[in-house]
């Protein structure tokens, strides 16, 4: 069944395997709705550990998706604890996969949870800078923004991320997690 994978896999390379691999996406449901990896199967991170023990089972070759590649080398790394082989992650993920041309279908407007992250962080440090001309202790709110994306860039997490990805918006559509645990097992 499976081959040996790397621990992470080139867009490029993820296009000349042509099908032979399942493609594991561990976005939001609103993420995936909006622009995937055609063939690809939907399981957020955030319900990842729930299902890890059945996924673990199979042998077939699975590379795991998101948006830049952190959650899903977080979800490879949980994958590979449980005894699963054959995993790889798309290395630069889905933004990666279309700068060199990779097919994508979708079509549900809705924002990355980086860029989410990005404007939330942007617009939290610009309000501190702002307030803190009348309220001088306003700008501790953007060290503390700052040290949150240090502390995030450093430990490959995102609280504010995972906070977003709460959000009903986010949550709009839902994942088909047992169908995408079948596809991704056999």
């Amino acid at each position: 069944r499976g081959m040996s994978l790397p621990d992470t896999l080139s867009p490029t390379t993820l296009r000349q395997k042509n099908g032979s691999v399942r493609l594991l996406d561990v976005r939001t449901p609103g993420e995936f709705a909006a622009s995937r990896i055609p063939g690809s199967h939907n399981i957020p991170l955030g319900d990842l550990e729930t299902y890890a023990d059945a996924l673990a089972k199979a042998d077939t070759d699975l590379v795991v998706v998101c948006q830049s590649g952190g959650r899903a080398q977080l979800a490879a790394d949980a994958l590979r604890a449980k005894g699963r082989p054959n995993v790889s992650v798309l290395d630069g993920g889905l933004g990666a996969w279309e700068s060199v041309g990779g097919d994508t279908e979708g079509g549900a407007s809705a924002w990355t949870i980086e860029r989410q992250v990005r404007l939330v962080a942007g617009s939290l440090v610009l309000t501190g800078i702002l307030a803190s001309l009348k309220f001088p202790k306003a700008k501790f709110l953007s060290g503390a923004v700052g040290g949150g994306l240090t502390f995030a860039a450093l430990s490959n997490t995102c609280l504010m991320g995972s906070l977003l990805a709460k959000l009903p918006f986010n949550r709009a559509a839902s994942a088909d997690i047992e169908s995408a645990i079948v596809a991704l097992n056999n």
